[in-house]
């Protein structure tokens, strides 16, 4: 065979339960490799239907590109790193990230890598490990901090970065954000129209920057409203269910019980509805919830519950979008944005 034919050319089928290669797609197009190569790369002077041509047959065959030969020719992995806390999967927020993000990647050359840490080792550990290593071109992170070391580090290197969550550092980084500020307000608003006047919150970790969005929603709710807020610092949305459940039930033991709550999660509502019903109250008639939840099981399963969903699946995909803006260039204070919580009837 002629040096022609082997770099350009489809040339003889590969063996068989080999790894799909360019070289099978051109074999099973009747194109040239580089063709193949450049209709996979959406270059501009391949026409549209050689390019659907060939991405349909490497869609069927199963044809992932090889990431070293890949960062070897560019200096790029193609690869987008996901960083998630487990509590964030004890949470039920993983799954609809993971599928927001990966709907946007599946149209570009990039693959999800998922690195799970435990909040109670350091945080800033898997980010180092991507930025050492040079694992990914670009870092999706979570549970933000308002002095947050990561967003601190990724900018000092100049490292393409979105946060899901803010920070208040001064320093201006792509961002996704539910407005837990709001829906806080518009939980005790709604819990003051039900008749409810002591209300207490189940809120993030104090160390989170969430946690500063939703006690200022909550408090200044209890202000508009004339409502009053009762302590519950003993547990937050990172305690376990047992024990938000064992917190909730020496809370209804006592003589100044509340009579609304706003729950920060879903599973976090599902261990405070076994509190009350345990002490013999009843949702809707001794005592109302509004709870945030990212799926639709708790309102289907106790309708009593008034609910504001938090779209997880939209929050992946625009992290997604914006760290491969970032990866473009784009400047990060176009690549902001803030989502709101709807009510479930309104879903």
């Amino acid at each position: 065979m002629d040096r022609k034919m082997s770099e350009g050319q489809a040339g003889a089928p590969p063996p068989s339960g080999e790894r799909p290669t360019l070289k099978t797609i051109a074999f099973m197009t009747g194109l040239g490799i580089t063709t193949v190569s450049r209709a996979l790369k959406d270059a501009p002077d391949i026409g549209s239907e050689t390019k659907e041509r060939v991405r349909l047959v490497a869609r069927q065959i199963g044809y992932q590109p090889n990431r070293a030969g890949v960062r070897l020719r560019t200096g790029k992995t193609n690869v987008i790193s996901l960083i998630l806390s487990l509590e964030e999967e004890i949470m039920g927020l993983t799954s609809p990230m993971v599928v927001g993000i990966s709907e946007v990647l599946a149209a570009t050359q990039y693959h999800l890598v998922v690195t799970p840490y435990r909040t109670q080792g350091n945080a800033l550990d898997p980010v180092r490990y991507v930025l050492e290593t040079g694992a990914a071109d670009g870092v999706i992170i979570s549970r933000t901090e308002p002095k947050d070391a990561r967003v601190a580090l990724m900018i000092e290197r100049n490292f393409p970065f979105v946060t899901h969550g803010r920070t208040e550092m001064g320093l201006a980084h792509p961002y996704h954000d539910f407005d837990n500020e709001r829906f806080a307000y518009e939980a005790v608003r709604k819990l003051v129209e039900m008749g409810r006047k002591r209300l207490v919150l189940l809120q993030p970790p104090p160390y989170l920057t969430f946690y500063l969005h939703m006690r200022a929603g909550f408090e200044r709710g209890i202000r508009d409203f004339g409502a009053t807020a009762l302590p519950f610092g003993t547990v937050d949305l990172d305690s376990g269910l047992v024990e938000i459940r064992k917190a909730a039930e020496a809370m209804f033991d006592t003589p100044d019980a509340p009579d609304g709550i706003v729950s920060g999660s879903g599973s976090g509502a599902v261990a405070l509805i076994a509190a009350l019903e345990a002490k013999g109250r009843r949702l809707g008639r001794d005592i109302d919830m509004v709870s945030k939840e990212p799926h639709m099981f708790l309102q289907w399963l106790r309708p009593e519950v008034v609910t504001m969903r938090e779209d997880i699946r939209l929050a992946g995909r625009e992290l997604a979008k914006a760290v491969l803006a970032r990866i473009e260039g784009r400047p990060p204070e176009e690549l902001q944005t803030l989502s709101y919580p709807i009510p479930t009837d309104e879903a």
